[in-house]
């Protein structure tokens, strides 16, 4: 089994998992799963249907509690943290399926979302879409998300891609600088999944990012780092070089037979 080594230096690691757990009734979903994710560096995470990928992101963002384990965002120890306490404190997340305001504007949808960072519950007097932090957040994260041409439409008019584009732009109305992004790609065709990857690349520099994807070519085209789950733990965890010559990712997950003379 390939382990994740120690790379960057430890004000870089933004968000670490350690030893972390999560039982329902007698299944082990996710079972003694460790990682780290740095700023700078896109982690991928990989397995088959059922391999805890999605529970262990819910694990994450706060959606469920751990069983086990331990959880950090920056110096601050937030195992126990609501998903909302979470969220203020940098940590975002998108999901398999849209959830966005169908019936409002790109840009209604990211002021929304950035009001939620930063409410301001203390001036009553003044109308919420009048924000200056609320508008301005939401124009970056949608000159960021690549969607200003289309700041003024109703989402529910966007193409499946754009969509896409849109939860990424609301995520980054919130300001986060971990970025938890499950299947991004999910139902894309060539052209909009290229421009999602492109966006997926900008975005590395300034956050720490995991990305669950199925989609195989994406992942070891855009990664720094890949981690393998199979039943609930990790198999395997290091570069995609290294991810995609292991033996025991070959044939638990590529679908490869191991060469003759290596065991499993």
């Amino acid at each position: 089994m390939i382990t994740e080594t120690e790379r960057a230096p430890q004000h870089d690691v933004l968000l670490r998992a350690t030893d972390l757990g999560r039982v329902f009734g007698g299944l082990r979903a996710v079972d003694g799963v460790s990682l780290r994710l740095e700023r700078g560096r896109l982690h991928a995470l990989i397995g088959t249907n059922g391999a805890g990928k999605s529970t262990l992101i819910n694990l994450l963002s706060g959606e469920i509690a751990p069983s086990s384990g331990r959880i950090e965002l920056g110096s601050h120890d937030i195992t126990r943290w609501s998903q909302p306490r979470r969220a203020l404190a940098g940590l975002g997340r998108t999901y398999q399926r849209n959830t966005l305001f169908a019936e409002f504007t790109v840009r209604e949808n990211c002021r929304l979302a950035a009001q939620a960072r930063h409410p301001r519950v203390w001036q009553w007097w003044q109308a919420a879409d009048h924000c200056r932090y609320s508008l301005e957040a939401a124009q970056e994260a949608i000159l960021r998300a690549g969607l200003h041409l289309h700041a003024d439409r109703i989402a529910g008019t966007l193409s499946h891609g754009q969509k896409r584009q849109l939860e990424i732009a609301m995520c980054l109305a919130t300001r986060p600088q971990v970025l938890l992004l499950d299947e991004p790609l999910a139902g894309m065709g060539a052209e909009e999944s290229e421009r999602m990857l492109s966006l997926l690349e900008a975005l590395s520099p300034d956050h720490a990012i995991l990305l669950v994807e199925h989609d195989m070519d994406a992942v070891f085209r855009v990664a720094d780092h890949i981690t393998v789950m199979v039943n609930g733990r990790v198999i395997a965890s290091d570069t995609p070089e290294r991810v995609r010559h292991d033996p025991e990712v070959q044939v638990a997950y590529l679908g490869e037979q191991a060469p003759a003379g290596e065991t499993t």
